[in-house]
């Protein structure tokens, strides 16, 4: 991991802060940093976390070490290689470790305020806005950055009134930065900065600005509402007034969890129903274990299959009762799959979804006296294993009926 360098403010002298403070946490080449933690021998070494260059992989996470070669996240990995020195480490990574650190994280938040809104595994906005017996937002921001750095790793984070200023504050000074706009400061914070910066504004938007002249936020706040409709539709007035700073959108937990899934793509076709049996399982368990993570129970069950001619095909059922069981996922899976393939087909990419969560079940069937105690036993030994991955990693325990690892080794980027 690089040396972390010390951006941020002095809080000693810190002036009061007026109306609201919204904080932007994101955390430092987060994938390569835990890799780095685990594996000592890989600081200070360009680590990349993808495919193989020899596969069709992308490259997921780059260590700064590596970045420093111009390697990025969604690079071609084949491309990478080719920028990279011959003593960079490459790795598939281990995404249940990432999320064993995201919670950690995560946790750290939680003690900080209750409004915390994740807007992936790495990052999340904060709602701080300072109250009579709360600390100065500058202060909250360090207090996290030293909590974090307590667990191995890093983040950067920007302090603003708002999350689109806070988002692109807390990119300013990478790694292991804070950056302060203060209250009144946004318009001319963002100014000068190129509108591709700007959360919302992608490739083709911002080509699309470029073409009438404007290739800073400063030029975009300044067009009227008209222009701005007609150049960008009906998003085009909200763009205009994020790029002056004007952002009242609220910090707010996540909407309800409406699918829990997990997919795999491979670098070659797999033909034989042995091979596809040991994935799905596979998948069954990493599916059912975040659903038992988050305490929901599903009553429809999808499976997605693109073949090697890059045809995707899906299939699903609605089960009688909500479940969280591996055995009863991984049966409903097989059956849709008896109907989607034939064995010897080319399979490039197998997914397994659950939903459901709120539906009422079809009917409520008594059971039987042997019924109940094999349900609780079942759950009991589920809710074990959970522990033991939650732990040790994936890889800790599986069930009897997996032939392979959880981690097939043709996959190209592991979960998703």
């Amino acid at each position: 991991m690089t040396t972390p360098k010390d951006s941020r403010p002095d809080t000693s002298t810190l002036r009061p802060w007026t109306g609201r403070a919204v904080l932007h946490v994101d955390m430092d080449a987060f994938f390569a940093s835990v890799e780095q933690l685990d594996h000592p021998e890989w600081r200070g070494r360009p680590v990349v976390v993808g495919g193989s260059p020899e596969s069709r992989g992308v490259i997921a996470a780059a260590s700064y070490e590596a970045r420093a070669f111009g390697v990025r996240s969604a690079m071609p990995s084949a491309r990478a290689a080719r920028l990279l020195p011959a003593d960079a480490v490459w790795t598939r990574g281990n995404f249940d470790r990432y999320g064993q650190v995201s919670r950690q994280v995560f946790a750290i938040f939680d003690t900080c305020t209750p409004e915390v809104q994740a807007a992936s595994i790495d990052e999340a906005y904060l709602e701080v806005t300072p109250r009579a017996d709360s600390q100065h937002p500058v202060e909250v921001a360090r207090s996290i950055q030293n909590a974090v750095d307590e667990l191995g790793v890093s983040c950067s984070i920007g302090v603003a009134t708002n999350r689109t200023v806070a988002k692109i504050a807390s990119d300013r000074n990478k790694p292991h930065g804070i950056t302060v706009v203060w209250p009144g400061t946004e318009a001319e914070f963002l100014a000068p900065l190129a509108i591709g910066l700007m959360p919302g504004i992608g490739p083709s938007t911002a080509s699309r600005l470029n073409g009438l002249g404007i290739k800073t936020l400063g030029q975009l706040a300044r067009l009227d509402e008209l222009s701005a409709t007609h150049a960008l539709g009906a998003h085009g007035p909200s763009l205009v007034h994020r790029a002056a700073g004007i952002d009242a959108r609220p910090v707010r937990e996540q909407e309800p969890v409406k699918s829990v899934s997990n997919e795999r793509t491979f670098a070659s076709d797999l033909h034989q129903r042995g091979e596809v049996a040991d994935v799905l399982a596979g998948l069954a368990e990493r599916v059912t274990t975040r659903l038992r993570r988050k305490g929901l129970r599903g009553r429809t069950v999808h499976l997605k299959l693109r073949y090697g001619d890059f045809t995707t095909r899906s299939a699903q059922v609605t089960l009688p009762e909500p479940t969280d069981a591996t055995e009863t996922i991984l049966a409903s899976v097989n059956g849709l799959l008896a109907g989607l393939w034939t064995p010897g087909v080319g399979v490039r990419l197998l997914g397994i979804g659950v939903s459901g969560f709120g539906e009422a079940p079809l009917q409520l069937a008594l059971p039987t006296e042997d019924a109940a105690p094999q349900d609780d036993r079942r759950r009991t030994i589920e809710r074990a294993v959970d522990e033991l991955r939650e732990r040790f990693g994936d890889g800790a325990i599986r069930f009897g009926t997996r032939r392979t690892p959880a981690r097939d080794p043709r996959d190209r980027y592991g979960p998703g």
